[in-house]
């Protein structure tokens, strides 16, 4: 431990450059054992680099960084966890088809002439997993857990090699509230053990909840940083996009008409059964539900990206009969998935031919380059999308820029619906407003919108009504003079009878 300050980890003037990118700029911050530091910024603030030079997975460009007071030198992340420092990813670092024991065990498997020895494998991971909170078999595939349980398994893997500092990057993104309030319980234990957490996430109001101190970054440079007490959800916005955000819920009045989609009855075993709801014109509407309660597959079903054994979907009064996403995206729906990266973006493209990938330009078969670029420039600048190039890959922008991309790829196909699968997922707090400014728009011009999200602010600010989906059903339906976040939560978990 550092003696000048208590510090376990000392970062000083550190700077990252990448080719024609200045990504930190003289950085400095520290955190100390038993402290949960927040590092707060928009979508290329320079957290995701910072954190990558503490993991090694990265070497500075200049400056130093101190552990227990003493400089480290850069070699690979492997050493980073013999200094005691361990990263949580947002997307799991776990072989899913191996066991929990073998996860925690991995490179580091204790054998014996040669042959790994599993009953010293399975005990250790068993303390583990107590710490951790996870009474489970560590025979256990790790396919076969939760996500929320799953992460567990990750923060274990960080105990597994001693951390002292534990990063967490956007820890809370695919957990329900039960959950979530669960991970800040065991935050509370590695805090009480001593340990020292680096947390990183775009929900602001969990930052207030949970940080002992938060440094705010903006292109690359810290701009403050501030002790608990001292910060709230609207002076963090403030810090991190330099102006002021008029709302971040900017919900435009339109005239809802009739209905444009209605769907009847859609079943799909073991998934879907008998789900129905309509969305008019110029309407938002939510589908409220916890992680794995058939929103996403109901959204999929619809767009024939899954099979249906029976149903009825009507666009605008006329039967529909979809036979894969091509004829949806013809007959005018549209889908922003929720893993943009996996299935929303061809991420080696660039974000020219992504913006025109599902209404290719041209006659047949032939590509119209110059009404490609054209196309490209137009939604470029309707949306604001920041890149140095329409040339430049997908996979090299931020999260929020890359959520443009994806917005702007569905507006050129003129869908009569749009679903919006967690559309803000990992983005940060001034593109959730672009991109919920852009919904609303949307609306008011007439198209219909549904809205899917496990954050209900999200859903009672955005929507006109909201329909409760539980174990693949759709089990209530709520007006917006009715919006309750405990009827919402009581209605998804059974607690509640159906609503009318």
């Amino acid at each position: 431990m550092s003696e000048a300050n208590g510090s376990v980890v000392e970062i000083r003037d550190v700077s990252k450059r990448f080719p024609g990118v200045q990504a930190l700029n003289s950085v400095s911050l520290d955190i100390k054992p038993g402290e949960v530091h927040a590092v707060a910024g928009e979508n290329g603030a320079g957290k995701s680099t910072l954190m990558k030079l503490l993991s090694q997975l990265e070497k500075p460009s200049d400056g130093k960084i101190l552990v227990e007071g003493k400089p480290v030198r850069f070699r690979n992340p492997r050493y980073a966890q013999r200094l005691g420092i361990a990263m949580v990813h947002q997307e799991f670092a776990l072989a899913p088809h191996l066991t929990v024991a073998d996860n925690l065990s991995l490179g580091r498997e204790d054998s014996h002439a040669g042959l790994i020895v599993r009953g010293t494998e399975k005990r250790r991971a068993r303390k583990l997993l107590e710490r951790v909170g996870l009474d489970l078999d560590p025979g256990r595939r790790v396919s076969s857990l939760s996500v929320a349980d799953q992460q567990r398994v990750e923060i274990a893997k960080a105990l597994a090699v001693d951390a002292k500092v534990v990063i967490m990057d956007e820890p809370t993104a695919t957990l329900t509230e039960a959950e979530i309030d669960d991970l800040f319980e065991l935050i509370e234990q590695l805090k009480n053990d001593g340990i020292a957490i680096f947390y990183i996430s775009h929900r602001l109001e969990e930052v207030v909840r949970i940080a002992d101190r938060v440094t705010v970054m903006r292109d690359g440079e810290v701009i403050e940083t501030l002790s608990k007490g001292d910060f709230d959800e609207s002076k963090l916005v403030r810090l991190m996009v330099g102006r002021e955000i008029d709302t971040l819920y900017p919900k435009e009045k339109a005239e809802i008409g009739d209905a444009v989609l209605r769907v009847e009855g859609v079943t799909r075993p073991g998934v879907l059964l008998n789900c129905s709801f309509e969305v008019r014109a110029g309407e938002i509407l939510g589908l409220a539900g916890v992680v794995g309660a058939g929103r996403t597959e109901l959204a999929r079903a619809v767009f024939a990206a899954d099979p249906i054994a029976s149903g009825r979907i009507e666009l605008d009064g006329k039967e529909l009969s979809l036979g894969s996403p091509g004829e949806a995206i013809a007959a005018g729906i549209g889908y922003l998935t929720e893993d943009r990266k996996g299935e929303g973006l061809a991420m080696q493209l660039s974000v020219e031919k992504n913006i025109t990938l599902a209404h290719i330009p041209g006659p047949g078969i032939w590509i119209d380059r110059h009404k490609e670029r054209s196309v490209a420039e137009g939604r470029q600048k309707e949306l604001d999308i920041r890149t140095p190039s329409l040339h430049r890959a997908v996979e090299a922008l931020s999260g929020g820029t890359q959520q443009k991309v994806v917005v702007a790829k569905w507006l050129e196909t003129d869908a009569r619906v749009l679903f919006f699968d967690e559309p803000t997922r990992g983005i940060d707090v001034g593109a959730k407003a672009e991109i919920f400014k852009l919904m609303s728009h949307l609306a008011a011009r007439g198209r219909a919108v549904v809205l899917i999200s496990s954050y209900l602010p999200e859903l009672t600010n955005m929507c006109d009504r909201i329909i409760v989906v539980r174990d693949g059903q759709t089990v209530g339906e709520l007006k917006r003079d009715e919006f309750d976040d405990e009827r919402i939560m009581a209605l998804a978990s059974g607690m509640e009878r159906e609503a009318a």
